[in-house]
C-alpha cells in the first residue's frame, strides 16, 4: 500500500484488495503496518485515531473479509486506548469477519537517522507487552509482529519456540534502513524461526511527505525469497504457502529442537 492521511480512502483500498484476493482464490490477505492511515502530523491525524470499536477501517475490513470468505491479517491500525495513549495494533480477522486475534507492537521506533529523519513513536504510542500467536489460520500457526520488532531477535526466538508456521512482519520501513537491512533481516528471521515470513510493506511517496521502502516479501523457512514486490508501486501479489515445507526444514536442520539455554554471567 501507499497509505494516505484519509482513513476512508485507505479503507476502500483494503476492501478492493480483499475482493481481488478472494477473486484470485487466496485464503488469506496481508496488509502493511498503519494500513488505515499514515500521517506523521500528529495534530492533524490524531482526531482520526479512535477506539477500535469505532474504527471505520476495521469495520470495513471485517465486512470485506466476511463478504469474500477470506482471512485478513490487517498489518496494523493506530487505535485509541482508554488511558489516552494510542496503540499500533495488528488484527487477524477470520473468514466470517470475526476478530481472531490482536497484537500491539512491542518495540517503539525511536531513532534519529543520518539522513536527518527522526522518529519518536513512544511519544504517542504505548508499547505492547506480550507476543501473540494465532492457531487455525489458513497458513497454520501464525505469529504476529510489526515493523521495528524485526530488530529484536528474542521476540522471534519466542515465536519459533511456540512453533509458528508463519510470522507476519507488516512494515512501513524508511528508505535508508530498508536499503541497508530489509532483505537480510527478513531472511534471517525466517531462518531462525524455521518459518515462513510474510512482510507486507508500505511503498512510495505518501501524502504526509514521507517515503517508504516497499519490497513486500514472502520468505520460506530456508530463507529463500519467494516473492518480492519491488519498491516502486502498490499492488497485490500471490504466493503459495506449503506447510509441509516447514516440517521438512525443521527435520533437516532442527535448530529449534537443538537450542540450549545460554547461562548469563
Amino acid at each position: 500500500m501507499t497509505s494516505g492521511i484519509d482513513p476512508a480512502a485507505n479503507a476502500r483500498t483494503i476492501v478492493r484488495a480483499i475482493d481481488e484476493a478472494g477473486a484470485g482464490a487466496a485464503a488469506m490477505l496481508f496488509t502493511p503496518e498503519m494500513a488505515g492511515m499514515l500521517d506523521r502530523d500528529r495534530a492533524r491525524g490524531g482526531p482520526k485515531i479512535v477506539p477500535e470499536a469505532d474504527s471505520p477501517v476495521l469495520a470495513a475490513a471485517r465486512e470485506g473479509a466476511a463478504s469474500a470468505g477470506l482471512w485478513v491479517a490487517l498489518g496494523s491500525l493506530a487505535v485509541a486506548r482508554t488511558d489516552g495513549r494510542w496503540a499500533n495494533r495488528s488484527f487477524v480477522i477470520d473468514n466470517t469477519g470475526e476478530i481472531a486475534a490482536r497484537y500491539d507492537k512491542i518495540h517503539m521506533f525511536d531513532v534519529s537517522l543520518a539522513s536527518g529523519e527522526s522518529w519518536r513513536e513512544s511519544a504517542a504510542y504505548a508499547a505492547g507487552e506480550a507476543p501473540t500467536v494465532v492457531d487455525g489460520t489458513p497458513v497454520g500457526r501464525l505469529g504476529l509482529t510489526v515493523c521495528y520488532d524485526i530488530r529484536f531477535p528474542a521476540l522471534f526466538e519466542e515465536l519459533g519456540r511456540q512453533r509458528c508456521d508463519l510470522i507476519a512482519i507488516p512494515a512501513a520501513f524508511t528508505v535508508p534502513t530498508g536499503k541497508a537491512h530489509w532483505h537480510v533481516l527478513q531472511r534471517a528471521r525466517a531462518i531462525e524461526a524455521s518459518a515462513y515470513v510474510v512482510a507486507a510493506a508500505q511503498v512510495g511517496e505518501h501524502e504526509d511527505g514521507r517515503r517508504t521502502y516497499g519490497h513486500s516479501l514472502v520468505v520460506d523457512p530456508w530463507g529463500e525469497v519467494l516473492l518480492d514486490m519491488g519498491g516502486e508501486a502498490p499492488g497485490l501479489a500471490f504466493a503459495e504457502i506449503d506447510l509441509a515445507r516447514v516440517l521438512e526444514v525443521r527435520a533437516q536442520l532442527p535448530s529449534l529442537a537443538n537450542k540450549r539455554a545460554i547461562p548469563r554471567s
